[in-house]
């Protein structure tokens, strides 16, 4: 069988895998966060937490909830990080360093799991499990609670509440990712992951020497990474250690986590808002692009440019040969145009047009389908977007379920969209002018550029991967990064919930002949071009001068 034939079955048993799990999880998750009983457990937590899940909250109440949790969180892990040396299976390591630490604090809280670390050399046990595993689940709960506040924006009129955070906080631990998680750590078990407690052992014989490794709960950490989109590797060779990913079920079977619960969601609007189409309608729009995405990689990384790429049937560099070309393209495009930011190859020794698809996914703010929560509402901001545009071409007030998209809430869906460029392009900007930073770089030119480029839009779009070659682990790099993470999940979730009280608080306009039908193919065209032109328009000049000049100039 060819390489190529390989990766197209592969492709097609994880959209019939994605396919068959759609309206179960999407319905559930509807009733989840529509349902006004509490399980016991549920209770349990809310009476340790001293927090009232009935009452309901408006934006500001709700905003002042996601803050708090995301602050304390960030303190603890901190604090964590720092007396680790002094905690009970930490294997030896000691404390982290406070710009590491909360680098590391900032990343794990804010779902982006960029590690400036070796994670079997640095975090012990109780760093891992009771820290970072944490994160894991309550930063992806976070999310999807924003993204399903927005939705009762939509589904809501002549209120401002939008729900609880905590309840929402809550349920989407305990009655999805928990469940999920148990059962698909139960899986990568079967395939080969370890999960244990055990500390530094030796094996092999390695050139006279022996290789130490350390033990971990690693499958159970492994599911709500990919489930959670969060990304942070046990190991530092993530998700290309054969510990975690062991083979190419596990493989495809991580590819799946990473994209079930953000397709998923698509059904969850449609349900929440009574509309299933309009659902259908934005499934379409990052089904559309997540497709297209794989046909480029899976086309760039398997086009032949000599004789080494014909000898090896493709760009075989930094990929493992357990995967190949088309099991790391796949996977490639599924981490970075979510917020996973897990790597099972290196992303930077990537052709450079590859490389390049690998940034792009991020820029374009990954939506299609995004991270746990935020993919689905920074789809909505797009939708937003996209309406207004066809409202100024017709000179129509534009719609958008039945809402009125005036200059408030236009102004809350452009700064969303201008806060992460200007992350982006301006810590990118200073390090490039500053000469300390520019010297973590191990390439010069287009290649160097673009490593740097590619590490704050990680960090900034809150994705974690890196495009390796570049020394992050600095004063500078752990503080700039940390902030921008930070400030890159935070700021558009002021702006999100923001909107989704200005949508709640109106009166439902009823549709006439002239309104634009957003449930139909064209407005899934519609929404395309504009999130590709907006893209394009936005990070284009930077493209230029990193992977587009490396490509053309292979």
């Amino acid at each position: 069988m060819s390489p190529v034939l390989a990766g197209a079955l592969q492709l097609l048993a994880l959209i019939v895998a994605l396919g068959l799990s759609y309206r179960p999880l999407g319905d559930h998750m509807a009733k989840v966060y529509s349902s006004e009983r509490h399980l016991r457990p549920e209770k349990w937590i809310y009476r340790a937490i001293g927090a009232n899940p009935n009452v309901e909250m408006r934006w500001p109440a709700y905003l002042r909830g996601v803050l708090a949790f995301s602050a304390v969180s960030v303190l603890f892990l901190y604090l964590l990080q720092r007396v680790q040396g002094s905690l009970p299976g930490s294997l030896g390591f000691v404390s982290i360093d406070p710009d590491q630490a909360f680098n590391t604090a900032a990343s794990f809280v804010a779902n982006t799991n960029w590690q400036s670390y070796y994670g079997e050399q640095a975090m012990g046990h109780v760093v891992q499990t009771g820290g970072l595993a944490v994160q894991n689940f309550v930063s992806a709960a976070v999310g999807i609670a924003v993204a399903v506040a927005l939705v009762r924006g939509f589904a809501r009129s002549r209120t401002g509440e939008l729900g609880n955070f905590w309840a929402d906080l809550v349920r989407g631990v305990v009655r999805i990712l928990l469940p999920i998680s148990v059962i698909g750590a139960l899986v990568l078990v079967a395939c080969g992951a370890i999960q244990n407690f055990a500390g530094i052992h030796e094996v092999g014989q390695f050139t006279g020497g022996t290789q130490q490794w350390n033990g971990g709960a690693v499958a159970s950490q492994e599911v709500i990474k990919e489930l959670g989109t969060n990304g942070g590797g046990y190991f530092n060779a993530n998700s290309a250690h054969p510990f975690e990913n062991p083979n190419g079920l596990s493989n495809l079977f991580e590819i799946y986590l990473i994209l079930v619960i953000p397709f998923a969601l698509t059904r969850t609007f449609g349900r929440m808002v009574g509309s299933l189409k309009q659902g259908y309608a934005i499934l379409g729009t990052m089904a559309a692009i997540w497709l297209g995405f794989t046909a480029l990689m899976m086309g760039t990384e398997f086009a032949h440019h000599g004789p080494a790429f014909d000898i090896a049937a493709g760009a075989m560099e930094g990929k493992e040969t357990r995967f190949g070309i088309a099991g790391s393209s796949i996977f490639a495009v599924a981490t970075t145009l979510t917020s996973t930011g897990a790597v099972n190859s290196f992303h930077s020794s990537y052709t450079g047009f590859g490389g390049g698809i690998t940034m792009l996914g991020m820029q374009l703010g990954e939506i299609a389908p995004g991270g746990v929560g935020s993919g689905l509402y920074g789809m909505l901001i797009m939708a937003i977007i996209a309406v207004f545009v066809a409202g100024l071409m017709v000179g129509r007030t534009p719609e958008y379920l039945g809402k009125k998209i005036g200059t408030r809430q236009i102004t809350y869906a452009a700064c969303y969209i201008l806060v992460t460029p200007a992350l982006v392009l301006g810590f990118t900007a200073v390090a490039m002018a500053l000469d300390t930073p520019s010297q973590s770089m191990t390439n010069s030119g287009a290649h160097g550029f673009s490593e740097i480029l590619y590490a704050y839009t990680s960090g900034a779009n809150n994705n974690g991967s890196a495009f390796a070659g570049l020394n992050a682990d600095t004063q500078w790099f752990n503080s700039t990064i940390g902030i921008a993470m930070l400030l890159g999940r935070f700021l558009p979730m002021v702006f999100v919930l923001a909107l989704a009280g200005s949508l709640a608080e109106q009166t439902p306009v009823p549709e006439t002949a002239g309104t634009l039908r957003t449930e139909k193919p064209l407005f899934t065209g519609l929404l395309v071009g504009t999130i590709l032109i907006i893209t394009g328009l936005t990070y284009f000049p930077a493209l230029a001068l990193g992977p587009l000049a490396e490509g053309l100039a292979a």
